[in-house]
């Protein structure tokens, strides 16, 4: 429902105005950008260094983005960032027609240039990495599990943050499980929940 409602105030927007050729040209281009991201990270380019939102009552590139164009600032700065990569470093890539070449995402774009910025990533990943997001693209999720610990490792903090939320969801899930049961053994059940909220609120204090 959200992206429906998102869909139909672009296109309402488009309409409005209509008089503005490029300014209408922007809200399009956000509204399919999801099949089309290159066309519209290009044009994000372009008004940003023109300044064009200016003009149309914005202060800033970012509050355009946001309110007009409905998108997050993360987004915007992938696009962008994937875009200026594409065109310094594979601009045959963005001359594909997107059906007989396939178009990397600009998440995995993203990921790459992330990774190149990098001085400790070995050149034997890097190409490997290369491959699979240029010549042969893969899917975000897919990317990630194969390259992410090697090209972007957690740090010690890191690691334990994520080991203490899955312990936190896990007792509470346990918990509440416990609490709703009318099957488990009540003696053993009401130790085991005792000890879950003391362990719970021990996690809490270590936050």
């Amino acid at each position: 429902m959200a992206l429906a409602k998102t869909v139909a105030e672009l296109e309402a927007a488009e309409a409005n105005h209509a008089s503005d050729p490029f300014r209408a040209d922007m809200l399009r281009r956000a509204r399919v950008f999801k099949t089309g991201w290159v066309e519209l990270a290009e044009a994000l380019v372009r008004v940003r260094r023109s300044k064009s939102f200016e003009g149309w009552g914005y202060a800033t590139f970012e509050d355009y983005t946001k309110k007009e164009l409905k998108l997050r600032q993360e987004t915007v700065d992938k696009l962008t960032g994937s875009f200026l990569f594409l065109k310094e470093r594979a601009p045959d890539v963005m001359e594909r027609d997107g059906v007989n070449q396939k178009i990397p995402s600009y998440d995995t774009v993203d990921f790459l240039r992330r990774a190149e910025e990098r001085t400790d990533t070995s050149r034997e990943v890097l190409d490997e990495l290369r491959e699979k997001v240029l010549e042969h693209p893969v899917s975000m999720p897919t990317l990630s599990k194969q390259f992410a610990p090697r090209v972007f490792p957690p740090t010690e903090n890191e690691r334990a943050t994520r080991e203490l939320a899955a312990m936190k969801s896990a007792a509470e899930r346990l918990l509440e499980t416990l609490t709703e049961s009318r099957s488990a053994p009540k003696g053993i059940a009401g130790d085991l929940t005792v000890l879950l909220e003391r362990f719970l609120a021990a996690l809490q204090v270590g936050e």
